[in-house]
């Protein structure tokens, strides 16, 4: 099997129709002979901010010096960024190899297996042949009935932000969302909470004492700011300088809680130096999460997609790109809260550059444009990000900006689109 066959067969399946549950997943796992159970976990739910706090818990944890695996969803500049090893993204033959072995325990279920759930057991398989210490797992969706929590009980269950999104699946309230990604905890596992709103904090609160869980709770103010620029921000922790490349004060409560998960891991005899804390924090790189491109002009790329997201884009915008002309390429999918995404951000443009994702739930770009015309500034539908990115260059002078977000559908192709225009 190639990798390019590799990938076709794992989206070969539509996840629509699929009865949701660990039915499927449990059964694949034990076709496999259960490699979850060598291996241990940090698992991350949540609606916001998963990516960012499972890549600097991965970043530290292998500096110090465990093999650890990093499970992400969704990828934004290649499909191996969802499954690493210490820092690498699997190997395309790597890849091959691990969908063939498991292939023909896919094809023996009468049930088949949804995409996501096939590219978690691919991952748990590999990490599990390669010898991972821990695993750093992102769930997808959900939380209770994600295809992630086939695993027992983790060292930590790790809960983000918690918003409206996927209310369809999830529950309409955000408390329901919260119970339903408290689904995680499980008997034996410890547990670290993100600053959220006083009624998810309860929520998680009061179900980690019915379980007997041990809960750490996330707090920015352990970290004090000693000033941010461009290329990141730098706090003091304790007696410790960190320097954190990733932008906004959003990130700076996603570090919060990843100091809480460390002191978890501590109580629990993972040994984990200051020196790993600082060399992680320092290295982790999270790309499309308003990640700098280019400077003259300023290009920002930013993969924010959901209300929640709009808030720390607002903050960060707000705090780099305030004064400046700034041209907007954006795309967003059609199930999205788009008006809402947009209510705010969108007052800050200078002009528009419309794109309809790659998705079969995309909004089109042609309607996203007349969505923005509220906003009484100049909006032109692109038929390519290679065509957006351009025109947006072309429009933008050197001390303005460029902020390209709404889908991270879009992310991939206007990263590529912007580097390659730069190399000419």
């Amino acid at each position: 099997m190639t990798y390019e066959e590799a990938l076709a067969y794992i989206a070969s399946v539509d996840w629509k129709g699929s009865v949701p549950g660990l039915e499927r997943i449990s059964e694949l796992m034990q076709r496999l002979g259960n490699p979850e159970k060598k291996l241990k976990f940090v698992h991350i739910v949540g609606t916001n901010g998963k990516g960012s706090t499972a890549a600097m818990l991965a970043s530290v944890l292998s500096k110090a010096g465990y093999k650890t695996g990093l499970f992400i969803s969704p990828w934004v500049i290649d499909f191996r960024e969802r499954i690493q090893l210490n820092g690498e993204m699997i190997s395309r033959e790597a890849l091959a190899a691990e969908t063939e072995a498991v292939r023909p325990c896919i094809d023996a279920m009468t049930d088949t297996p949804t995409e996501f759930e096939r590219i978690t057991a691919i991952a748990l398989h590999w990490f599990a042949r390669e010898g991972a210490d821990i695993v750093v797992l992102e769930a997808g969706m959900g939380g209770e009935f994600d295809a992630t929590n086939v695993i027992p009980a983790p060292e930590a269950a790790v809960f983000t932000n918690v918003g409206l999104d996927h209310t369809e699946y999830l529950g309409s309230t955000v408390e329901a969302i919260a119970r339903t990604k408290a689904g995680i905890l499980k008997p034996g596992c410890a547990a670290a909470l993100y600053p959220n709103v006083p009624s998810v904090r309860q929520v998680i609160e009061d179900l980690c004492r019915e379980k007997d869980i041990p809960l750490y709770h996330a707090d920015p103010d352990v970290l004090v700011p000693l000033g941010h620029d461009l290329s990141g921000q730098r706090f003091r922790w304790g007696e410790l300088l960190l320097e954190l490349p990733l932008l906004g004060e959003h990130q700076r409560k996603n570090l919060s809680l990843v100091l809480a998960v460390l002191e978890l891991l501590r109580d629990r005899d993972w040994s984990i130096p200051d020196a790993a804390i600082q060399a992680g924090i320092q290295s982790v790189r999270w790309p499309g999460r308003f990640e700098v491109l280019g400077r003259e002009p300023l290009f920002v790329l930013d993969g924010g997609h959901n209300p929640q997201c709009m808030d720390a884009l607002w903050e960060a915008a707000n705090t780099y790109l305030l004064g400046k002309e700034l041209s907007v390429i954006t795309g967003v999918l059609a199930d999205k809260d788009y008006a809402a995404m947009y209510d705010r951000t969108g007052k800050l443009a200078s002009r528009f550059f419309t794109l309809t994702p790659d998705n079969p739930r995309a909004l089109s770009g042609q309607e996203l444009a007349k969505l923005l015309e509220r906003y009484g500034k100049p909006v032109r539908f692109c038929e390519s990000p290679a065509e957006a990115v351009r025109l947006a260059l072309e429009a933008t002078p050197k001390d303005g900006a460029v902020l390209a977000y709404g889908s991270l559908y879009l992310a991939s192709e206007i990263r590529a689109e912007y580097l390659a225009s730069n190399k000419k």
